[in-house]
């Protein structure tokens, strides 16, 4: 027997280890945070008129609460043109992230990230059916809307399209990770092939403006689309979140989660529909941009682990602070010349999809 003492011990050593491990998840948050308030002060000082970070923290401050004709001219250029392009970098980058974490933890693959179930491919069909038919699901509506919103809303609605199929042909049998990879990869190549034929019989300036857009840019944010995405972005973060515990008896396993009491099926189609409608969103807004969702969880689960009451806030973080730094290099390594962030972050996240390739570790997932 014990002595009486050994146990009590145990436990401080215990209640020491995780003390340990708390401070080491916050250090981690607020070091994110300070690495993001610093990002976003610098992508509000480049650009054609240059500012210091101090010059552009005191332009932020002062338009808080104040009508844009009352700011000067220098800080007026801030919020109107700066300001919801950094912040739609941000928010969309914690959006890009949260989808990539949730699909990764409801297929149980590393490489997994929303594009995986052909959400890039199909919003790009969407796309090049507004830009070389002038064709699109506002056709339907009994009301004219102008041309600027007939790509947004075909992206978004082929998004939703392709996931809706993914979603009834799953649901024909058993729901495995498997069988939704295999339905995505399908539906990517028949979005992928319809690109291909409208690419064939599209002009010339057709064509360019198409791939423009495929590019992903953050050239197209503003005020309208920065509200939308936060409160979007926001609310799929508070379900998500609420669902943490849940995650991490998924990542056990499928019988092991049932036998926890988890609808596994359930919790599944949840992650797959709410990853698949923030990316829609965020696509239909800003166009594909890629590796966010794949490069933010694997970096969230080397600095804090597996355990989604971390993970998730820290991923969105990192897709934070990843595409924030991916537009303020977009706008920077070429200057005066602004490329489509969409490049800047495919050159980041192809390394690591080959790193990830070549020296897979072996997980439980």
């Amino acid at each position: 027997m014990s002595e009486p003492g050994a146990g009590v011990s145990a436990r401080d050593a215990l209640r020491h280890t995780w003390q340990e491990h708390l401070r080491h998840k916050v250090f981690i948050i607020v070091l994110l945070l300070g690495l993001l308030v610093f990002l976003c002060l610098s992508g509000l000082s480049v650009g054609g008129a240059s500012y210091n970070i101090a010059e552009s923290w005191r332009a932020l401050i002062s338009g808080i609460g104040r009508s844009r004709e009352d700011m000067e001219l220098s800080h007026q250029i801030l919020w109107q043109l700066r300001v919801p392009r950094v912040f739609m970098a941000a928010v969309c980058g914690s959006g890009l992230a949260l989808a990539g974490l949730m699909m990764q933890t409801i297929l149980r693959n590393p490489l997994a990230s929303p594009y995986t179930l052909g959400i890039s491919s199909a919003a790009s069909f969407g796309a090049a059916l507004a830009i070389i038919l002038k064709k699109g699901v506002t056709d339907l509506l009994p009301f004219y809307v102008p041309y600027d919103y007939l790509i947004g809303a075909n992206a978004f609605c082929f998004t939703l399209l392709s996931t809706l199929a993914i979603y009834f042909l799953s649901k024909s049998q058993k729901v495995t990770p498997e069988t939704i990879v295999l339905f995505g990869v399908a539906v990517s190549y028949i979005f992928s092939a319809g690109v291909s034929l409208l690419q064939y019989i599209g002009k010339s300036e057709e064509l360019a403006a198409l791939a423009y857009w495929m590019f992903g840019s953050l050239s197209k944010a503003n005020w309208s689309k920065l509200k939308i995405s936060c409160l979007i972005v926001l609310g799929i973060f508070i379900l998500s979140y609420r669902k943490a515990w849940d995650f991490n008896l998924l990542m056990l396993g499928d019988e092991d989660a049932k036998s926890m009491g988890i609808n596994v099926e359930r919790l599944r189609v949840m992650g797959l529909l709410l990853a698949s409608f923030i990316t829609a969103v965020i696509v239909s807004m800003l166009g594909p941009i890629g590796f966010i969702g794949l490069a933010a969880p694997h970096l969230g689960r080397i600095l804090v682990g597996g355990d989604h009451r971390f993970l998730i806030p820290i991923s969105c973080l990192l897709g934070m602070v990843l595409l924030t730094l991916a537009d303020t290099l977009a706008r920077t390594i070429f200057s005066p010349v602004v490329i489509p962030v969409g490049i800047v972050t495919s050159a980041i996240g192809v390394p690591l999809l080959i790193y990830l390739i070549m020296k897979r570790r072996k997980e439980h997932w």
